[in-house]
């Protein structure tokens, strides 16, 4: 197995790589920016916390629902032409919203059938483009490669979210004309890159046990299923992401900029972690050091839900995020270095549906909680619970407590 600790920015020497993070970071930008805009449109019209949660709901269901079909579709066909329609496809949503604003819709409901038709273009883009990465740098460049790609999305989420909010309190149209143009460019960008060579077996037909190979995969690795499945509970209680529309009008006062603010906060804190581990990369007790970093995660999601202060707010959000990359670095590098390409897109699949759950998911049960006991004692009593999972997981999961290296098999 190779080392996980990247070589600096070595991925960039290959001129597919380099095409394909800045494709992966402007959809990742725009959608960024569609977040926002979505939240704080759907909220203006119904008022509602439950719609919020409605949004992030109507997203995750097709990567739910179609999980057996979208990693087997990136193991069969070009990773390359599904990440091109599929950012085409993507355009196209943003296109439709802006004619809603246009139309001055005054219902949501023509919001969720385009985000339904989203969730449904990114359930099969996000197992195309994270399986497609390791096609196109050497091994030696692995490491480097998954580190810049997981930062891509990081960095999306600290300057995506402001941008969003800037450009949504322009106008409405000004933040989904600005996602348009830059989801069609990156869909031009992957036009560019070469497809590469699929390391899979040419004559193995469809069948049950093909579909579910991912799952298979996943289920022998006690390791990776008591990851995967800690991150999926900790962020789906302790998610707050869906309720920072209530927090920014009704309870920090602070309108569209102080929710760009807030949706940015997570991913500054992600970033300041992932440059550490860049130069001080997790070398022993990694299971421990992800206990401790999701309970921390959960400690701030209580601070969080109860503040009503702003600088305090936007803090406790950052440290969220920061402690939250411990669990995302731990689990993209047992999925990236361990899988075999035959199966990578139906594992990423599978891993696909646990990160939306916790978080399209989870902005559900934050919604529904909000909706039925308030937006404060919901993020509270998740971040509560949160702390409450690390303890069962550091019981149940004996395997990944003892976790020392991430550079090969326990």
């Amino acid at each position: 197995m190779p080392n996980p600790s990247p070589s600096r920015a070595g991925a960039f020497r290959h001129g597919a790589f380099a095409r394909y993070w800045l494709a992966r970071f402007l959809g990742s930008f725009s959608a960024q920016i569609m977040g926002v805009s979505v939240g704080w449109q759907v909220y203006d019209l119904t008022r509602d916390p439950f719609d919020l949660g409605i949004v992030g709901l109507v997203q995750f269901l097709p990567a739910f629902l179609l999980v057996l079909v979208t990693g087997a579709v990136a193991d069969r066909f070009n990773r390359v032409r599904i990440m091109t329609l599929c950012l085409a496809g993507e355009a196209l949503c943003a296109l439709a919203l802006m004619l809603f604003v246009f139309w001055h819709s005054q219902t949501a409901v023509p919001i969720f059938i385009t985000l339904v038709a989203f969730g449904t273009l990114r359930a099969f883009f996000g197992p195309a483009q994270q399986s497609l990465m390791p096609n196109l740098v050497p091994e030696e460049d692995l490491a480097s490669a998954i580190a810049w790609s997981t930062s891509s999305w990081q960095i999306a989420t600290v300057i995506g979210p402001v941008a969003g909010g800037l450009l949504y309190g322009i106008s409405a149209n000004v933040a989904y004309g600005t996602a348009l143009v830059l989801l069609a460019f990156a869909a031009a960008l992957t036009v560019t890159i070469a497809a590469p060579r699929q390391l899979k077996t040419a004559k193995e037909k469809p069948s049950f046990e093909t579909l579910v190979a991912g799952f298979h995969y996943i289920w022998r690795e006690k390791i990776v299923l008591g990851a995967i499945s800690f991150d999926l509970f900790a962020v789906l209680l302790g998610g707050a992401s869906a309720l920072l529309p209530v927090y920014a009008r009704d309870i920090l006062d602070v309108g569209p900029w102080g929710l760009g603010m807030l949706r940015a906060a997570p991913g500054i804190g992600a970033i300041v972690v992932a440059a550490l581990l860049l130069r001080h990369p997790i070398r022993d007790h990694a299971g421990v050091v992800m206990f401790v970093c999701v309970a921390l995660f959960g400690l701030f999601t209580t601070v969080f839900g109860a503040s009503t202060v702003v600088w305090l707010s936007i803090l406790a959000m950052a440290l969220m995020g920061g402690f939250d990359m411990v669990s995302v670095y731990v689990r993209e590098t047992l999925i990236q270095l361990w899988t075999p390409d035959a199966v990578r897109g139906r594992v990423n699949a599978v891993n696909q549906v646990f990160v939306g759950a916790s978080n399209e998911l989870g902005e559900f049960r934050a919604g529904i909680s909000a909706g039925l006991i308030g937006a404060v004692p919901a993020v509270v009593v998740g971040g509560v619970a949160t702390i409450a999972v690390a303890g069962l997981w550091w019981r149940w999961f004996p395997e990944l407590r003892k976790a020392r290296h991430l550079s090969g098999r326990v």
